[in-house]
């Protein structure tokens, strides 16, 4: 009895695998296919990047001279406060004062230096004007010179007509007296001329001394300049308009000035006006231009979308790499008239690359699909499965097949692909339109393909449907 039963149990499994085993091989078991039709409408391509919200201009404020802070400046909208984050400022606003006592006495050393030098270039100037007296009154002294070595010599010649031409007429006293008389006349030229060189040797000496003195009075000025700039620079002031963003100082901290003037405030000149500077992955920077459209969300507003366009010369050229992923900054103008972007906010931007209205559209994913034998077997193609089952020979071409699902049998239709936002895409072909339905994919009852332990004992196998 007990091997009859087994005998029986054993016949019915076999005969049931035998069924499901030959039934499968014959293709009467068709896996079902998830399709969708074919529709019209908009399409837009878009590039997805993320970025950071920055003022479009920004001005660091630094100390040119060292010292404590001794106070802020006065918060224009408050004048109870002192200047601070979010304190909007006019150009010339006080930001900080610092400690000038000490450029105040530099100032007063260098201005007593600059009295001094006027002084004595006073002193020389009158130097000059005496010794130009001088000069003049050497030359009149030198024209009485002359006058007398002009009567001294004409005595000296008439003494000695006298003497020689008659014996007697006069004495040899009054003769030597003449002559004598005349070299001395003679020599005191001599010295008159000396004395004018002498004079107008100290003209050019005085003239030098005024030159320099004026050059020490140009130093000490120069210097009485540089000191009272440095004592302005105590005073810190707005050099634009617009919007404290970061304050890096409190009163009483020491400013140390060096090569690398020190932060202290950090403007942004117009609020108004932002930017957005997205990093593009290199495949995409090439679909980037001058002036397109973008649409980009921040997580402060997530259901607002705002608006900007791509400013010029973009995208930089200085691109970075961060693991071997090459990325291009791209700059993105917007306006921010209600003051809702703040900056550094994070933002996801959309740059809008094309969008074509009215056209035919299938899932991206019916371009993808590719029939199993026993579907291409079950409508009558299997002698030409090796060329409907391929991708097109050129693949820049833009050619696809989609699978038309008609009276449950597949037909495949060449199509040219235009435009792709990733999830739809853009075709034309011959005879197809809205309405359609397209395969996608094979579908199972179980949501999901049947999947085998390959460490499992098993008797006849376990097929899948093919995909």
């Amino acid at each position: 009895m007990t091997k009859a039963v087994f005998g029986l149990l054993m016949l019915i499994a076999v005969s049931g695998s035998a069924t499901y085993w030959f039934g499968r091989d014959g293709g009467t078991q068709l896996p079902p296919l998830r399709t969708a039709e074919v529709v019209r409408g908009d399409l837009e391509y878009t590039i997805d990047a993320t970025g950071t919200v920055e003022p479009e201009e920004v001005v660091d404020v630094g100390a040119q001279v060292a010292g404590k802070i001794e106070g802020l400046g006065i918060d224009p909208r408050h004048p109870e406060r002192t200047i601070d984050y979010g304190s909007p400022v006019e150009v010339g606003t006080v930001l900080a004062r610092i400690d000038d006592s000490l450029y105040a006495s530099e100032v007063e050393q260098a201005q007593a230096q600059v009295e001094s030098a006027q002084a004595l270039n006073e002193s020389t100037i009158a130097q000059v004007a005496e010794a130009d007296a001088n000069v003049a009154r050497a030359d009149k002294d030198l024209l009485q010179l002359q006058a007398k070595l002009y009567q001294a010599e004409r005595d000296w010649r008439r003494a000695e007509y006298l003497w020689t031409s008659s014996r007697g007429a006069i004495s040899e006293a009054e003769y030597d007296l003449a002559r004598f008389s005349y070299q001395a006349a003679d020599a005191a030229l001599g010295v008159g001329h000396a004395t004018i060189a002498q004079a107008a040797a100290q003209v050019v000496f005085a003239k030098a001394n005024v030159a320099k003195t004026r050059a020490d009075m140009s130093q000490a000025q120069a210097t009485l300049r540089r000191m009272q700039t440095n004592l302005g620079y105590c005073t810190i002031k707005s050099p634009v308009q617009g919007v404290i963003i970061d304050r890096r100082i409190n009163v009483g901290q020491t400013v140390v000035s060096s090569l690398n003037s020190p932060s202290l405030f950090l403007i942004a000149k117009d609020l108004k006006r932002l930017e957005v500077w997205a990093s593009v992955n290199e495949a995409d920077i090439g679909n980037i231009r001058s002036g397109q459209d973008v649409r980009f969300t921040v997580d402060a507003y997530p259901t607002r979308v705002f608006q900007g366009v791509v400013a010029e010369d973009q995208p930089r050229l200085n691109a970075s790499m961060n693991q071997s992923i090459v990325t291009y900054t791209v700059v993105v103008d917007t306006e921010n008239a209600d003051g809702k972007l703040l900056p550094y906010l994070t933002a996801d931007l959309e740059f809008q690359v094309a969008t074509h209205q009215d056209v035919l559209m299938v899932p991206s994913a019916a371009l993808r699909w590719r029939p199993s034998p026993e579907w291409l077997a079950a409508s009558g193609l299997a002698d030409s499965a090796a060329e409907t089952t391929s991708p097109a020979d050129d693949d820049d071409s833009g050619q696809g097949i989609v699978w038309v699902l008609e009276n449950d049998r597949l037909r495949p239709v060449r199509v040219q692909e235009v435009l792709s936002d990733g999830t739809r895409t853009e075709i034309t072909a011959a005879g197809l339109d809205a309405g359609v339905r397209v395969v996608l994919s094979e579908s199972y009852e179980s949501g999901a393909p049947e999947t085998t332990n390959p460490f499992t004992t098993q008797m006849w196998g376990n097929r899948r449907p093919a995909q």
